[in-house]
């Protein structure tokens, strides 16, 4: 089940998830952000309330555009994690009128020659190791690294690596540079300080995007918005601000 927070009717923001996780990992966006905006949090395909759903680019971009089309006036801020913001870059170049304001985090390397390359040895780590024991590693490693109200609700909705592998697969046979210079809209650029194979491309992704602006998190690595949870939702609640009239 997608997650709904804040007051029908207000400026949405849909937020959506990296690899393996589910919508949970948006847990204190979701509830910060709620004061002011209608926020949605959606599961991927192969991930979560959506597992038994095969992972296509397209398919995932469906589903965040038809959680969007459910929203009153059909249209919304797209907050993308990892995986989650190639989603965003292919719906917001499919269909703009959607998409109000793009906000990518840990999503600026493009998936082409030797960068190609992390991405299918992740797909291929992910497949080769689904099941009980990395489950266990992955509860492990949210337990420890976050606290209970933020790690509880991750661990509760469960782990998805086929799901990832199927995901990241298809992310590295595309080109996402093309899609995001083809959005006409506001994008910010987020990045975890700490996360380098992501900020390595970031500048690529500023120069083709209409209008960018770029955030780095002190001290925080690829999930940036759990490590660093109020620094990104204040930097997400200022971007979204910034799109509405004055």
């Amino acid at each position: 089940m997608d997650a709904v927070a804040g007051p029908l009717g207000a400026p949405a923001i849909v937020f959506v998830h990296g690899t393996r996780v589910t919508h949970a990992v948006w847990t204190p966006q979701l509830t910060a952000l709620a004061d002011e905006f209608r926020t949605v949090a959606v599961d991927l395909p192969g991930h979560g309330t959506r597992a038994d759903q095969p992972f296509t680019l397209a398919g995932a971009a469906d589903v965040v555009g038809g959680a969007i089309d459910a929203l009153p006036g059909g249209r919304a801020i797209v907050v993308g994690l990892s995986l989650g913001g190639y989603v965003a870059m292919d719906l917001a170049a499919r269909t703009p009128e959607r998409v109000s304001g793009l906000v990518l985090a840990g999503a600026t390397s493009e998936p082409v020659g030797a960068m190609r390359a992390p991405f299918l040895v992740f797909a291929w780590g992910l497949g080769t190791f689904s099941g009980a024991p990395i489950d266990a590693a992955s509860r492990w490693y949210f337990e420890r690294r976050f606290p209970p109200e933020v790690a509880g609700p991750i661990v509760a909705a469960g782990f998805w690596p086929r799901g990832g592998a199927q995901a990241v697969r298809a992310v590295a046979r595309e080109r996402f540079l093309p899609k995001l210079a083809a959005y006409p809209g506001r994008t910010l650029l987020i990045n975890g300080a700490l996360d380098l194979p992501f900020r390595l491309g970031e500048a690529r992704f500023a120069r083709v995007a209409t209008d960018a602006r770029r955030v780095h998190l002190k001290g925080a690595t690829h999930l940036s918005n759990l490590d660093r949870p109020v620094a990104f939702t204040a930097a997400v609640r200022s971007f979204a601000r910034s799109l509405e009239p004055s």
